[in-house]
């Protein structure tokens, strides 16, 4: 095969690629433009605030695990510990998060949103979760089980374990005949 195509891989030279490569491909389309639109509403938010993307993320989480330290935080955004110290120090110098010493290890450093804060967090949330409502609506349950499904499957194995039901306390009891 001659021409500007012989020096691509098959799968991209071939016309009839596989139905789950199709999907794969189209997948990675939608997921570019819904992530443009999704965090197009919180930009323009965090935009009045003169914050980026990062501190949303780290305002976000704060918010939702209240009490968070420093160290799992840098786990749950895979960040360094640079690019989060640069992200907390605007926050807590705009009154947004608050940080206090942890009470049994004096060394942990615990964050919590403030009130602007959760003023903020919320205003985030509101504006993203009116997207996602709007597109849910027009989906069925077994679309959105199926999409659950997706991103679960695309998160590592601690991530999505995030996300797995608790077993109640009874059931990982053992119960003996008498």
């Amino acid at each position: 095969m001659d021409g500007p195509l012989s020096d691509l891989p098959t799968s991209l030279a071939s016309p009839a690629a596989p139905p789950l490569d199709s999907a794969a491909r189209e997948a990675i389309e939608l997921m570019f433009f819904a992530y443009r639109d999704f965090t197009d509403v919180a930009d323009r938010i965090l935009e009045d605030h003169d914050l980026g993307r990062a501190h949303h993320r780290a305002l976000y989480f704060i918010g939702t695990n209240g009490g968070i330290t420093v160290g799992h935080l840098l786990e749950i955004l895979n960040i360094t510990k640079q690019s989060l110290a640069r992200v907390l120090r605007r926050l807590i110098d705009s009154g947004l998060v608050t940080q206090r010493v942890g009470a049994s290890d004096r060394r942990q450093r615990l964050l919590l949103v403030s009130a602007q804060g959760q003023t903020l967090l919320d205003e985030l949330i509101e504006a993203q979760r009116v997207l996602l409502v709007r597109a849910f609506e027009h989906a069925d349950p077994a679309s959105l089980s199926g999409f659950r499904q997706v991103m679960l499957s695309i998160m590592t194995e601690e991530d999505r374990q995030r996300f797995e039901p608790l077993l109640p306390p009874e059931s990982t009891k053992t119960t003996r005949a008498a």
